[in-house]
C-alpha cells in the first residue's frame, strides 16, 4: 500500500518586525520534482528578498499562493509530496474514490507552513513555487521562496514525498505558522491527495499542470502557473507574450494585457507594481515625510584622517575613510552627544515620548544590485557600536556590508537603527540631504573629498587642503540646530586626532602611532627643494623653502598692493607704498633671490631669476598705471589679467595722433571741471 505524505511548505519568520511578504517568483511549478533544500520561490519584503527553500525532496503537488501576492508569515506556500519511498503518482480520481486512512496506506501527510524569519516577522509574500502538484522532492528540496519586510528566503521540504496541495498562489501573503501546502512521505508518496482548505487558507481545486493545455512557450521562457492556467484558458499563444516579472517571467497580467494583441502603433508607458524591499522602502521613504527635520552642513579639512589612514595602510591594515567615519560617529554620540540618537514614538492616545535606547545603534546604508539587476537600499545596524573598541567594529561592519551585497542579511541585522550613515561621496557627490526614517534621530551624509571647488587643478601646487562636507539631517521634534552643529563639530575633533581618537584606532589594531600628518606643502616650494642646480653646496634645503615662500608673499603683495606705490600723480608726489613689497623684512637678500627660478613663482614678466625679474614686476605694478584684479572671483580671469597685464601685452606706445587725440580729451575733461567747479562752488563734485 502507497504512503500519503504531503508535507506544507508556509511563509518562514524572517525578523522581529516582518509580518509579510511578496511573492517575486517562483522556481517550481505544480508537478514538478524538487531535491531537498532546492530553492522553490522566492519571497521579498521590506527588509530583504530571500530564496524559501525546500524542506523535503518530492514532487510539487499545489502551489496555493500566485506570483505577486502577499502572505503572511507562517501562510502555507504551496504541498510537496515527499518522495522518501515513494513510486509515480497513481490516477487522482482514483485514489479520491478509494480514500484510504493514513494507517491503510502507511503513509502520512505533512504540513508545510510558514518558518519564522525573525523575532519581528509575522507575514511574507509567496514568491515562486519550485514544485507543483504530484512533484517528487527530497528532504531538503527547495519548495517556495517566501520574501518578508527583512529577507527573501528559500523554504525546504520538510522531509522526502510527494507535494500533495499547495494552498497558495504565488504572490499570496501568509503568515508565519500557517499551512501553505502539504506533502505526503512514505511508501505512497507519489499520490498526491484530495484538494483541501487547510489552516483556513482557501484551497486551489486539483487539477492537471496548468502549462499543459497551455499554447507552448519559447524554450527557455519562464511562466507562472497562474499565467499558464489563464493562457490554456484564453487560448493564448505564450509565444507572442514578453514578460515582466524578475527575470523576464511572464505573470498572469502579461497574458491578460498583451497575449495575442497586435503591436501598438507608438511605444506607451507601463506601469509596475512595486514589490518586495523596494515597496518597503518606498513606504519608509512616505512615512519620513511626517518627520520635521532640518539639517546642519559642516566642510572639513581630511589631511589628518587621510594621513592616518595610508600610516594603517603601510602597517598592513585595510581601513577605509568610512570606517573611520563611522566610528567618530559612534563615538561622539556615545561619548559626547547622546542625543543624537533620540527618536520620536507616542504612547498613551498620542503622548509624544523622548526614547532614549542607552547606546548607539549605527545603520550603514548600502547600495545593492539584485539579482535581476535592480538595485535597492539596504541599512544594517551595527548594534552599541559606540562601546565596541575599533577592531571589534571593524569586523562587524565589514561583515554586515557583505552579507548586504551577497544578499545574506537576516531581519534582525536591519532593524533598531537609532541614527545612520549614508556615503554619496563614493560616486562624487559633495553634499546631501537624505530622509530620515522613523525611529531614528539623525542620518549623516558624507560628501566627496576634493580640493575646494576651483582649485582642483593647483591644490596640490598652492599646498591647499583637501575637504569633505558632512550633513547632519535631524528630527527636530527632539534635536536642536545648536546641538546638530556642535555634534558636527565633535565628530570633525575626532577625526582630527583629538580625543585620542586615533590612539584609540592605532592601539586596537596593534599598530604603532606615527607622528602627527603635516599639512600639505606647496607643490612650487617642493619643486625648489628638489632641484639641484641653483642649490649651493653648504645651503639646507629649509633655508631655500622658506625663501621660495617669501618670494611667494614678496610677489602676492605686488599683484594686491602695488597700486599703493604707483606713481600716478604727474606732480611727482612720493605715493604712500606699502612695507610688504620691500624684500629685506622677508628675509630676502640678492644672493637668495638669484637662486629662485621665477618660472616656478608663475610670473609673467621677464627674468630667469627673482633678481631679474622684480624690476620688472616693480615697474609693472608700482609705475604709471595701477592695477587692482585680486578682488576678482573668478580664478579663472585672474590668471588671464595676470598673465597679460606682466607680460604687457598691450602695454604698446602710443602714436602721435593718439597722444594728440588723449591730450584734447583730458583738456575738455579739466575744462568741464573747471567751470563745474565755478558754477557750482562748495558743491561735492565727481569727476
Amino acid at each position: 500500500m502507497a504512503v500519503n505524505t504531503t508535507v506544507q511548505v508556509t511563509m518562514p519568520a524572517m525578523g522581529e518586525s516582518v509580518t509579510e511578504g511578496t511573492v517575486l517568483e517562483w522556481h517550481k511549478k505544480e508537478g514538478d520534482p524538487v531535491d531537498l533544500d532546492e530553492v522553490l520561490v522566492e519571497i521579498s519584503t521590506d527588509k530583504v528578498d530571500a530564496e524559501v527553500p525546500a524542506p523535503t525532496a518530492g514532487t510539487v503537488v499545489k502551489v496555493l499562493v500566485g506570483e505577486g501576492d502577499t502572505v503572511e508569515v507562517g501562510q502555507p506556500l504551496c504541498e510537496i509530496a515527499s518522495s522518501n519511498g515513494a513510486g509515480p503518482a497513481a490516477a487522482v480520481e482514483e485514489e479520491q474514490e478509494e480514500a484510504p486512512t493514513e494507517a491503510e496506506t502507511g503513509g502520512e501527510i505533512v504540513d508545510i507552513v510558514t518558518p519564522a524569519g525573525g523575532e519581528s516577522v509575522t507575514e511574507g509574500t509567496i514568491l515562486e513555487w519550485s514544485v507543483k502538484v504530484g512533484d517528487a522532492v527530497n528532504d531538503g528540496d527547495t519548495v517556495v521562496e517566501i520574501s518578508t519586510d527583512k529577507v527573501d528566503m528559500e523554504l525546504p521540504a520538510p522531509a522526502g514525498g510527494t507535494i500533495t496541495e499547495i494552498l497558495f498562489d504565488e504572490g499570496d501573503t501568509v503568515t508565519v505558522g500557517q499551512v501553505i501546502a502539504r506533502m505526503q512521505v512514505g511508501a505512497g508518496a507519489a499520490k498526491p491527495a484530495a484538494p483541501s482548505s487547510g489552516n483556513g487558507a482557501p484551497a486551489k481545486a486539483q487539477q492537471p499542470a496548468p502549462a499543459a493545455t497551455a499554447a507552448p512557450a519559447p524554450e527557455g521562457t519562464k511562466v507562472t502557473p497562474v499565467a499558464a492556467r489563464v493562457a490554456a484558458a484564453e487560448g493564448v499563444d505564450l509565444s507572442t507574450v514578453t514578460g515582466t516579472g524578475p527575470g523576464g517571467r511572464i505573470t498572469k497580467d502579461d497574458v491578460l494585457n498583451g497575449g495575442g494583441a497586435a503591436a501598438p502603433a507608438a511605444a506607451a508607458g507601463t506601469r509596475t507594481v512595486i514589490k518586495g524591499g523596494a515597496a518597503t522602502l518606498a513606504r519608509y521613504m512616505d512615512e519620513s515625510r511626517s518627520i520635521p527635520t532640518a539639517t546642519s552642513f559642516r566642510t572639513v579639512t581630511v589631511t589628518t584622517m587621510d594621513g592616518r589612514r595610508k600610516e594603517l595602510k603601510n602597517a598592513g591594515e585595510k581601513v577605509s575613510f568610512t570606517h573611520l567615519i563611522a566610528y567618530a560617529i559612534a563615538l561622539a554620540v556615545q561619548q559626547d552627544m547622546p542625543v543624537m540618537s533620540h527618536h520620536f514614538d507616542t504612547e498613551d492616545g498620542g503622548k509624544p515620548v523622548r526614547v532614549d535606547d542607552q547606546a548607539v545603534n549605527l545603520g550603514i546604508a548600502v547600495d545593492v544590485e539584485k539579482k535581476d539587476g535592480s538595485r535597492t537600499l539596504m541599512v544594517p545596524v551595527i548594534r552599541d557600536a559606540g562601546r565596541k573598541p575599533f577592531k571589534e567594529f571593524k569586523a562587524a561592519f565589514d561583515e554586515l556590508i557583505d552579507k548586504a551585497r551577497t544578499n545574506t542579511l537576516t531581519a534582525d541585522d536591519l532593524t533598531g537603527a537609532n541614527i545612520s550613515l549614508t556615503n554619496p561621496g563614493g560616486i562624487g557627490t559633495i553634499a546631501s540631504v537624505p530622509r530620515l526614517m522613523v525611529g531614528q534621530g539623525t542620518i549623516v551624509a558624507t560628501g566627496s573629498i576634493a580640493y575646494p571647488v576651483g582649485l582642483g587643478n593647483i591644490g596640490d601646487m598652492i599646498g591647499a587642503e583637501k575637504v569633505m562636507t558632512m550633513t547632519s539631517t535631524y528630527d527636530h521634534r527632539l534635536i536642536q540646530g545648536a546641538e546638530s552643529g556642535r555634534f558636527l563639530k565633535t565628530v570633525e575633533e575626532y577625526l582630527q586626532g583629538e580625543h585620542g581618537f586615533y590612539e584609540g584606532v592605532f592601539a586596537s589594531l596593534g599598530v604603532q602611532l606615527g607622528a602627527a600628518p603635516a599639512p600639505s606643502a606647496p607643490a612650487a616650494a617642493a619643486a625648489v627643494a628638489r632641484e639641484p642646480a641653483p642649490m649651493p653646496a653648504g645651503l639646507v634645503d629649509e633655508q631655500m623653502l622658506q625663501a621660495v615662500q617669501a618670494a611667494t608673499s614678496l610677489l602676492k603683495a605686488h599683484r594686491m598692493h602695488g597700486h599703493l606705490a604707483a606713481r600716478l600723480d604727474p606732480l611727482g608726489t612720493e605715493p604712500e607704498g606699502d612695507p610688504a613689497l620691500d624684500p629685506e623684512p622677508l628675509g630676502l637678500t640678492a644672493e637668495l633671490m638669484a637662486k629662485i627660478p621665477a618660472k616656478i613663482l608663475r610670473m609673467y614678466v621677464p627674468g630667469a631669476t627673482l633678481a631679474d625679474a622684480l624690476p620688472h614686476l616693480r615697474e609693472t605694478y608700482c609705475g604709471t598705471i595701477a592695477y587692482e584684479i585680486e578682488h576678482i572671483a573668478s580664478h579663472r580671469q585672474r590668471t588671464w589679467l595676470r598673465e597679460h597685464i606682466e607680460s604687457g601685452t598691450f602695454r604698446k606706445p602710443l602714436t602721435n595722433d593718439e597722444q594728440k587725440a588723449l591730450l584734447k580729451r583730458l583738456v575738455e575733461v579739466d575744462a568741464l571741471e573747471r567751470f563745474m567747479h565755478k558754477a557750482y562752488l562748495g558743491q561735492k563734485q565727481f569727476s
